[in-house]
């Protein structure tokens, strides 16, 4: 019986051998996953803590701001919250207009942006003197309500009945010669498209607040957080920034401060005349259709431009709001 053939081994060439570790190399890799986690919470404790410390700062000087006159207390709340953009490892990028050239004609100016989280209150009063315009709730959570007052912040309630003393308010604000921040959603979204605006917010904007009897202009604003990580967010990421349904401020802040390489752009489109748009729900529906084509424009990562109402409404038929 002749013997059986010998098997072939395979033979391994020196190089596609693994290299031996050590048992501290390998510790060593165990323990720099850990670091990462530990270095992003450290990452946001150092950020909340910076921002808190100048909140507390800034407070009193803003309080006595107030009580002076001139509009040192407006350029010092829009240095406050760019700061606080800065605090954050927020970087902000404007493209359109600066609207100060539009303000020197005499009239005020209602800016219409598009709102998904908390976060649009520090990008858009850094970079835009204007008062907000808030749920009366608000005035009720704790140090946002006393960041909000020296804001100057104007309170409107969910009540039909307290509709016409809320509108004369904000008509004494743009008749003093404030402008205003306007979130006709009515509340924040995902941050992948833009609610419809409801008409009834747009009251304000027919109301006369110059000597000449003529109403504030409107400003269409786009917000979109298009960066993480110094890439461009996508349909995945971009939640991050969102603030809405039931989150609390305070855990969604824990998630965003861990982040690093965080932007988001401002786009200014050309401001409207409402004494040119033959009702209410037509000026809503002009406003969000530069709102929402140049938000679906932001998250696409293309180059976007101000839009006008006749190429807006273009822009809107050519891709859809959501994107």
């Amino acid at each position: 019986m002749p013997p059986p053939p010998h098997r072939l081994k395979a033979k391994r060439l020196p190089l596609l051998r693994r290299p031996a570790e050590s048992v501290e190399e390998g510790w060593n890799a165990i323990a720099w996953r850990n670091d990462r986690h530990i270095i992003r919470k450290l990452r946001a404790i150092r950020r909340g803590l910076l921002i808190l410390a100048w909140t507390l700062l800034a407070m009193p000087l803003q309080a006595v701001l107030l009580a002076l006159p001139g509009p040192a207390k407006v350029s010092f709340a829009r240095f406050y919250w760019s700061f606080v953009c800065r605090l954050l490892g927020l970087r902000v990028r404007v493209i359109g207009p600066r609207l100060r050239k539009v303000a020197a004609s005499g009239r005020p100016i209602v800016y219409v942006c598009n709102h998904s989280s908390w976060v649009d209150v520090p990008v858009l009063g850094g970079r835009i003197n204007a008062c907000f315009i808030a749920k009366e709730e608000v005035g009720r959570w704790p140090l946002i309500a006393w960041i909000a007052r020296l804001g100057r912040t104007v309170y409107v309630r969910r009540q039909r009945a307290s509709t016409g003393r809320e509108r004369d308010e904000m008509r004494a604000r743009l008749a003093a010669g404030d402008n205003l921040f306007l979130f006709p959603e009515g509340t924040t979204s995902d941050g992948s498209r833009v609610l419809p605006f409801r008409s009834a917010f747009f009251s304000i904007a027919e109301q006369p607040v110059t000597a000449d009897g003529r109403p504030p202009l409107v400003q269409p604003v786009s917000v979109v957080y298009d960066r993480l990580a110094y890439l461009p967010a996508g349909r995945a990421t971009r939640p991050l920034f969102a603030w809405y349904g039931d989150m609390d401020i305070g855990s969604h802040f824990w998630r965003l401060a861990q982040h690093r390489g965080l932007r988001a752009t401002v786009l200014l489109h050309p401001p409207l005349d409402p004494a040119t748009f033959p009702t209410r729900k037509a000026l809503a529906q002009a406003t969000w259709t530069a709102v929402a084509a140049g938000a679906a424009t932001l998250r696409q990562n293309r180059p976007a431009v101000p839009i006008s109402v006749a190429t807006g409404a273009a822009a809107a038929a050519d891709r859809p709001a959501f994107a």
